[in-house]
C-alpha cells in the first residue's frame, strides 16, 4: 500500500493518468453536462488588442480549470503546488530542468513525465462539437441568402473568466471590508471604503449534486455560477390624471421634474448673456428640442386617458387645449368633432407653449417677442410634435369623411301623406 505512494511510483502513475485530464480555460460541459467535444486552453494574451471584455482582460491573474475523469484530479492538484510563486504546471509547461530533476534521478523518466504533464493542455483528437452543444450561424459575408457567407460557431464556456467574476463578486458581497461599509451606511456613519451591489444577481448551478463532474473550478464553487442581470429597466407607470381644475395644461406640464431641469438649464444658459456663437446656439437648440420631446410625451400620456374627460364639469381648459389633449372625445361627441375640425388649435397650442416658456424664463430674464416667436417656431418645426399634429389632423379628416358617408347612406324617412 505504501509502495504505490513512493515518489517515482506515484509520478509514473500520475503521468499515465494525466491523459485522462485536460487543463482548459474554455469548457464545453457547462453548456450541457452530457456534451462530449473539444475544450480549449487559450490563456490570456496581454499583447492582444482589447476591443471587448473577454478572458484576455484577466492578464496573468487567471485560474486554469481541468476537465476529464474526476478520479484523476489528484494529478491536477499536484500540478497546482507552488514553488517561488509558480505552480508545478507552469514549470512543466516551461520544461524546467530543476523540476525534472526533482521528479526523478533518471533523466529519461523525468523528461517523459514533464512532457506528459505539459501535454495536459492539448485537446485529444481533432476539434469536434456535439449534438448537445450549442451552435450559432454567424454572418461573415454580405448576403444572408448565401450559405457560404455564414460561419458556424460552437461557443464554449469561459470558465477561467467565470471563476474570476465569481471571486470578485463574492469579495464585494461578503468580505469584511464590504460588510463594514454596508453597516456604516445602515447606521448613517462615514466609511473609509465603499462597496459594490449587484442588483438582480442570479445563480446558475452546474453539475447538481456532483459539480466535480463538470470541472475542477466548478467543484471549488460548489457548482455556483453567477449571472449578472441583463434585464431592461422596469417601467413604472405614473398615476396619470386629466388636467382638471386648471386654466392651462402647461401648469401641469411645467411641474414635471425633467421639464423643470430643462427650463433651469435653459435659464442658466441664457442668463449669462452669452455671445451668439455656434456652441451656444447648439446648446440652446438642444435644450428646446428636449423640451418639445417632453411636450410630446406629456401629450401622449394625457391622450391615453379614457376619452371624454374634457366634458367633465371640472375641466376648465380652453377649447383648443381640449382638442389637443382629448381627441378621442370626437368619437362620441359630434359637436366637439365639428368644432375641432374647424379650429386651428395647433397654432393656438404653439402660441400658448411659447407664452408659457417665455413666462418661465422671464423671472430672471427679459424675454421679448423675438424669443416668443423662436419658442413657437421650435414647437412648430419639432419633428415629433409636427408629425403628431399631422397624424391627428389626418385622422380627424378621415373620421369626419366616414361619418358623413355613413349618414348619407342611412334610409330616409317616408314623407307624410
Amino acid at each position: 500500500m505504501r509502495a504505490q505512494y513512493q515518489r517515482e511510483t506515484w509520478l509514473e502513475s500520475a503521468a499515465q493518468r494525466a491523459s485522462r485530464l485536460q487543463v482548459v480555460t474554455h469548457s464545453l460541459k457547462p453548456i450541457h453536462p452530457d456534451a462530449k467535444g473539444t475544450n480549449l486552453y487559450a490563456p490570456p494574451a496581454p499583447e492582444q488588442t482589447k476591443t471587448v471584455l473577454d478572458s484576455h482582460a484577466l492578464g496573468p491573474d487567471y485560474a486554469v480549470d481541468v476537465v476529464g475523469n474526476a478520479a484523476a484530479l489528484d494529478v491536477f492538484k499536484m500540478l497546482q503546488l507552488t514553488h517561488d510563486g509558480r505552480t508545478f504546471f507552469e514549470y512543466a509547461i516551461a520544461g524546467d530542468a530543476a523540476l525534472q530533476a526533482a521528479f526523478s534521478d533518471n533523466v529519461d523518466n523525468g523528461r517523459r513525465w514533464i512532457a506528459a504533464f505539459a501535454a495536459i493542455t492539448e485537446a485529444s483528437g481533432t476539434f469536434t462539437s456535439h449534438t448537445r452543444g450549442k451552435q450559432i450561424y454567424w454572418l461573415t459575408g454580405e448576403q444572408p441568402t448565401n450559405n457560404a457567407d455564414f460561419h458556424l460557431l460552437a461557443p464554449l464556456y469561459a470558465t477561467s473568466l467565470a471563476h474570476h467574476v465569481f471571486k470578485t463578486i463574492n469579495n464585494d458581497r461578503f468580505s469584511d471590508t464590504a460588510k463594514t461599509a454596508r453597516k456604516a451606511r445602515y447606521n448613517g456613519q462615514p466609511s473609509e471604503s465603499g462597496y459594490c451591489d449587484y442588483p438582480g444577481l442570479a445563480i446558475q448551478k452546474f453539475g447538481g449534486s456532483k459539480p466535480q463532474n463538470i470541472s475542477q473550478l466548478n467543484s471549488e464553487r460548489g457548482g455556483t455560477n453567477y449571472l449578472l442581470s441583463s434585464q431592461p429597466p422596469t417601467w413604472h407607470t405614473q398615476n396619470i390624471r386629466p388636467p382638471l381644475h386648471r386654466r392651462s395644461a402647461f401648469s401641469l406640464f411645467g411641474a414635471r421634474s425633467e421639464v423643470r431641469r430643462i427650463v433651469r438649464d435653459l435659464r442658466r444658459l441664457l442668463g449669462t448673456d452669452p455671445d451668439p456663437v455656434m456652441h451656444v446656439r447648439d446648446r440652446r437648440d438642444e435644450l428646446t428640442e428636449a423640451l418639445v420631446d417632453e411636450l410630446l410625451a406629456f401629450t401622449i400620456e394625457i391622450q391615453n386617458l379614457t376619452p371624454g374627460w374634457s366634458a367633465e364639469p371640472g375641466c376648465q381648459l380652453d377649447a383648443e387645449q381640449q382638442y389637443w389633449l382629448d381627441p378621442g372625445r370626437a368619437h362620441a361627441d359630434a359637436d366637439f368633432r365639428a368644432a375641432c375640425a374647424a379650429s386651428n388649435w395647433p397654432a393656438t397650442v404653439r402660441h400658448e407653449f411659447a407664452v408659457w416658456l417665455n413666462n418661465r424664463l422671464s423671472r430672471p430674464l427679459m424675454m421679448s417677442d423675438t424669443e416668443h416667436h423662436a419658442w413657437a417656431k421650435q414647437a412648430r418645426t419639432g419633428m415629433d410634435l409636427q408629425r403628431f399634429i399631422e397624424i391627428d389632423r389626418a385622422w380627424m379628416d378621415r373620421l369626419t369623411e366616414e361619418l358623413d358617408q355613413f349618414e348619407a347612406n342611412l334610409p330616409q324617412p317616408e314623407p307624410f301623406a
